[in-house]
């Protein structure tokens, strides 16, 4: 749709603010009236303006302004001062115009209501229509309307339809996206005998790159996965389906190879993406007969393991971040969990969540919501947690809020 300027001014909303020559407008024009509040009815009730300033002084004196619909510049409605010479101040014509785009429907549209005009429109010599209209104090003012004037309200008309279908055609495709992309967290918890867990994923848009699962490998090997991708919105969502779909259509080979299994998903990750675009991810396996944790945490936060002493253990990084390189690696790391034991991963938007002093979250708040929930059921925990976070700054959430809580227990 090309670009169009509208005539005769009709166009003021843009506003110029180059501070070297400071801003100007027209606020309002002073009509003079005798009786302020029937002018105020006339103006409103006739020709439907709107009420823009009504304000009484201590003294008792009365200042109204009215509006158009354009809203633009208003009518200052000012009573003459008792002695005063009424016929100096009541205007037969105040050489203040009143543009439409269809004035022969105004026309008829005040006619009806019982406005005074000085004659019907009038097409004059120099083009364009117009006639005038008295106010209940004989005020004149013109109306007049101009072909380039209708067909730029019309453009206009038509642009803001097509803007507002547009938005609420992105209204719904997000929402297809925020549907879609919540089928992609589990929807499965798969058994296990010696491990209760939990995962949320609270997003601060409609989608985001945060990404929590949980994959039955097979073997009485239970996988736990939270990642952060890079980017917000609807780009991190792409990337974040993108890693969902790698890391579940290989699950197979983390269970005999693990390495192998990650440098796939980071080669398939790299491919598949654009050079700037990475994710941090922490892949655990949880071994349900020998209680065996295996990690790999690429270029994420360290994992904490609470002991049931009260003693806290970090998972801390075995890798890069996937999908920065297509020759990438790293290695397996090995933690064992005991009855009692609380494995708790993250992403930043638990820990880097910040007041608007700046002032943040922080992994030791987060140790010591963990302790204070962490007697309670996992889910208890979640939402005990994930509470703590938001009302560190309950006026905006900066980040995806994604956190795993999974506790060690004596089998059944």
């Amino acid at each position: 749709m090309g670009t169009y300027e509208l005539p005769f001014g009709i166009d003021r909303s843009l506003l110029r603010l180059d501070s070297q020559d400071p801003y100007i407008c027209l606020h309002f024009v002073i009509i003079f009236v005798r009786d302020q509040e029937q002018s105020l009815r006339f103006y409103v009730d006739k020709l439907g303006f709107r009420v823009a300033i009504d304000h009484r002084f201590e003294n008792g004196r009365r200042w109204i302004e009215v509006a158009p619909p354009d809203g633009n510049a208003n009518l200052g409605l000012a009573p003459i001062e008792p002695g005063a010479d009424i016929e100096s101040f009541i205007s037969r014509e105040t050489r203040v115009w009143f543009i439409t785009e269809d004035v022969n429907r105004k026309y008829e549209e005040w006619n009806a209501r019982g406005v005074s005009f000085s004659f019907p429109p009038q097409v004059p010599a120099w083009g364009g229509i117009h006639t005038r209209f008295e106010d209940p104090d004989g005020n004149s003012f013109g109306l007049a309307g101009f072909d380039e004037l209708t067909r730029g309200v019309e453009a206009q008309r038509v642009a803001l339809a097509r803007k507002h279908e547009a938005e609420q055609r992105a209204a719904q495709e997000m929402e297809i996206a925020k549907q879609v992309q919540a089928r992609l967290f589990p929807q499965i918890h798969p058994d296990a005998k010696t491990l209760e867990y939990a995962g949320v994923c609270l997003q601060a848009r409609e989608v985001g790159g945060d990404y929590f699962d949980f994959l039955d490998l097979g073997q009485q090997q239970l996988g736990l996965v939270v990642s952060d991708v890079s980017g917000k919105g609807i780009a991190a969502a792409l990337l974040m389906a993108n890693l969902q779909a790698n890391l579940r259509s290989q699950g197979a080979l983390a269970l005999t190879d693990p390495i192998n299994f990650l440098r796939s998903v980071n080669r398939l990750f790299y491919t598949n993406s654009a050079d700037s675009s990475f994710a941090s991810l922490f892949f655990a396996m949880y071994d349900d007969s020998s209680r065996r944790l295996r990690f790999a945490n690429c270029g994420h936060l360290s994992g904490l393991v609470l002991r049931s002493d009260k003693t806290c253990e970090r998972l801390s990084s075995t890798g890069t971040l996937l999908g920065l390189f297509q020759d990438w690696d790293c290695s397996i790391g090995e933690c064992q969990l005991s009855p009692g034991d609380m494995l708790a991963l993250y992403t930043d938007g638990v820990t880097e969540a910040h007041k608007d002093s700046g002032e943040e979250f922080g992994e030791s708040a987060l140790i010591d919501a963990l302790h204070q929930h962490g007697s309670g059921s996992c889910q208890t925990a979640l939402e005990g947690i994930t509470s703590a976070v938001r009302d560190f700054n309950p006026t905006h959430q900066h980040d995806d809020i994604t956190l795993i809580i999974a506790k060690c227990r004596a089998a059944d």
